[in-house]
């Protein structure tokens, strides 16, 4: 129950108001706007607008013209749903307007019939034609209205993200009642003078328009101002979750001396590319200092990364302290074990390999080991941050494939001494404006180059028609002694998609044109033991297809293995495709894959297109981020930072990088934003990413 005490409620109180005593709401209502995140009255101020309706073109229906985009609103007369064939419907809706009748028309989408009742208050909007002596409008947007006056002409309408219900001119009456009791409540977050330096319209201005935009360069000014706001407050966060590792965290100095340098240069057995000696060379300028290093090493697939983490290793050890690298699956640690066994087979590292599938024996002493400082290098999976789990002499924390890893997990190992050094990598190139995002609070190097003497992949998009000439080629190349990969992207058969399952893909290979080889089967459903045992196998040659899923995406690394098909390519994302390619080809020999697809969409045919036309990770992930957008693409549920309100990165970079430079500027000139024109950003940081970014108190 809300306090009907005489006491005047402070502001702050007044938007705490439970949305169930918003006006038009109720108890039933505010349980439909809970489902959408609204829990108070502040909640419905800042419940921007997912899209906008422009009515600035509504019309009579007398001054309709053909093929332009117009809206009219009238009210339903008649709804008739017929058969048109088999199969077939057609459903007209007849609207009387100003002006005259508009029918609206639905080819074989019977379930329209249930939105509409006559007397129902409707606007439609969609290109018009005129059909003898009838307006008619093919499947229009159609928007129910309380009625005939509810909204004046000439407006642009916001839309809201909805849930079954509450419909759009109920939301839109919530918000600007809300908007007209509270508003005036809200305090300015910058100073005067912020505002008018940078070109922002102040909070109570800009959200009015925001909801209910006057006209397009309203909209746009409000949108910059909520657009900036949110990308400050992250960029704050993130400069002061830098500013406190660097400020209160100390680390060992870890210098690399020309002798140290020198003998970990000779445990590789080739020569280093440009692009892996400048990342080493940033790697240990960070390292001789004792501020924690915090820096994101990206390259593209075959880049030669690991190589660069295992120089970074090898100068941790070569100063006594331990180091520790961390994949997100058993296969891709014990591709990195087995890397490290190659390379440091000459060398007196100590080494072990700390994974989930241990005997709870070898893991007992194995931790025992660590404790006591007597392993040098250790890998694992998610095992090496349990918490039975102590390093006794931790000095640099490698993290590979750091997008499947949350934001916290980066700093969850337990240690004794100082902070260690952070090396955190990625195979998947990263798009820019993503990168200043989600490791905002790292460093970045990224290799380009690809080391010397590595082969190009041959991409194709072979039609079915083309399939029996495809494995005529992989048999060919399997007879001179190559390896392959059969990638198909389920393991169980499925009803819904019209994809073979693994074991089917491997049972009609294996009795029809791969007969003549042996072949191997993977998934991840499979035990650690047993991936370990057939991946053995395929390195040593005694499988020469391995049929698997994704489960192959990340640090397989065999260097016979050249070809790949790729069944139902459609069902695997740019990225995910990037991968998969980056398996074949490591070693002397070039490499061919083939893509056998159906794609359903447009955005899935440009996908296909794009990853047959280059091999060059960095142009995919920037193709990938404007065909999918940075909602599916940033995961940042999976990163533990909140979603945007109203950012968009692909949009919204210019505004990101002056959202950057200033919360740089901030940050330096107050580091702990504790002037008092700052206290209500510092506040908002604090609220916002304070947990996510384990931030303590910014002050």
């Amino acid at each position: 129950m809300r306090d009907m005490s005489t006491r005047k409620e402070s502001p702050a109180e007044q938007l705490a108001t439970p949305v169930q005593f918003l006006q038009g709401v109720g108890p039933r209502r505010a349980e439909l706007l809970e489902r959408l995140g609204l829990h108070t009255a502040r909640d419905v101020l800042f419940f921007f607008p997912r899209d906008y309706q422009d009515l600035t073109d509504l019309r009579p229906v007398d001054q309709l013209e053909e093929g332009k985009l117009q809206s009219v609103r009238g009210t339903v007369e008649e709804i008739e749903l017929r058969d048109i064939g088999v199969g077939r419907s057609l459903l007209g809706v007849l609207v009387r307007a100003h002006g005259g009748h508009l029918r609206a028309i639905w080819f074989n989408q019977p379930f329209m019939q249930k939105r509409f009742f006559v007397g129902q208050n409707v606007m439609l909007s969609g290109k018009p034609k005129l059909n003898g002596l009838v307006w008619e409008m093919a499947h229009p947007r159609v928007e129910t209205l309380a009625d005939e006056k509810e909204e004046p002409p000439g407006r642009i309408l916001p839309v809201y993200p909805a849930t079954e219900g509450l419909q759009q001119w109920q939301l839109r009456r919530i918000v600007r009642s809300a908007l007209e009791q509270y508003a005036d409540l809200l305090d300015e977050v910058f100073p005067a003078e912020y505002l008018e330096g940078h070109q922002l319209w102040p909070l109570r201005r800009a959200l009015p328009e925001i909801h209910f935009p006057s006209d397009p360069d309203s909209l746009e000014q409000a949108r910059r101002r909520f657009v900036y706001q949110e990308l400050l407050v992250l960029q704050l966060a993130l400069a002061v979750k830098r500013q406190q590792q660097q400020t209160r965290a100390k680390s060992p100095r870890l210098e690399a001396t020309a002798k140290i340098d020198a003998r970990i240069f000779r445990l590789f057995p080739f020569e280093l590319t440009s692009g892996q000696r400048r990342a080493i060379g940033e790697i240990a300028a960070d390292m001789a200092s004792p501020v924690p290093m915090s820096r994101l090493l990206q390259g593209d697939v075959g880049s030669g990364k690991t190589v660069v983490a295992v120089y970074a290793m090898l100068l941790a050890v070569a100063h006594g302290y331990q180091a520790v690298l961390m994949a997100p699956t058993e296969v891709l640690a014990r591709q990195h074990s087995l890397t490290l066994e190659k390379l440091l087979a000459a060398s007196h590292v100590r080494r072990a390999q700390l994974t989930g599938g241990m005997s709870a024996k070898d893991r007992r002493e194995l931790l025992e080991k660590i404790t006591a400082g007597e392993l040098d290098v250790v890998v694992g999976t998610h095992a090496v941050i349990q918490e039975d789990v102590e390093f006794g002499r931790l000095g640099l924390v490698v993290i590979d494939e750091q997008h499947k890893f949350g934001v916290r997990q980066r700093a969850a190992l337990r240690h004794a001494g100082p902070d260690p050094h952070y090396l955190v990598m990625t195979a998947t190139p990263i798009p820019r404006t993503v990168t200043l995002t989600l490791f905002g609070d790292l460093d970045v190097s990224t290799i380009r180059d690809s080391p010397p003497g590595r082969q190009k992949v041959n991409t194709y998009l072979t039609p079915e028609s083309d399939r029996e000439k495809w494995w005529e080629f992989f048999r060919k190349k399997l007879r001179e002694g190559r390896q392959g990969y059969v990638v198909t992207p389920l393991v169980d058969e499925s009803d819904q998609l019209n994809v073979a399952s693994l074991e089917e893909t491997y049972e009609s290979l294996a009795n029809g044109c791969l007969e003549d080889f042996r072949l191997g089967l993977i998934h991840g459903r499979m035990r650690p033991e047993e991936k370990d045992a057939v991946m053995d196998d395929f390195r040593r040659g005694q499988i020469q297809v391995l049929v698997c899923t994704s489960v192959v995406e990340v640090g397989v690394d065999v260097a016979n293995a050249t070809l790949m098909t790729i069944e139902s390519g459609e069902r695997f994302g740019l990225a995910q495709l990037h991968q998969l390619r980056g398996r074949i080809s490591r070693g002397g020999f070039p490499g061919f894959c083939a893509v056998f697809a159906d794609p359903q969409t447009d955005e899935s045919q440009k996908r296909l297109d794009a990853f047959v036309s280059t091999t060059d990770g960095f142009r995919l992930a920037e193709t990938d981020f404007a065909l999918r957008g940075p909602g599916e693409l940033l995961g940042t549920r999976q990163h533990g930072l909140p979603p945007f309100r109203i950012a968009d990165l692909a949009r919204d970079a210019a505004l990101l990088d002056e959202a950057r430079r200033d919360a740089q500027q901030l940050v330096t000139a107050d580091p702990g934003l504790a002037s008092p024109d700052h206290q209500r950003l510092r506040r908002m940081v604090l609220i916002r990413y304070g947990e996510a970014l384990d931030l303590g108190d910014v002050g």
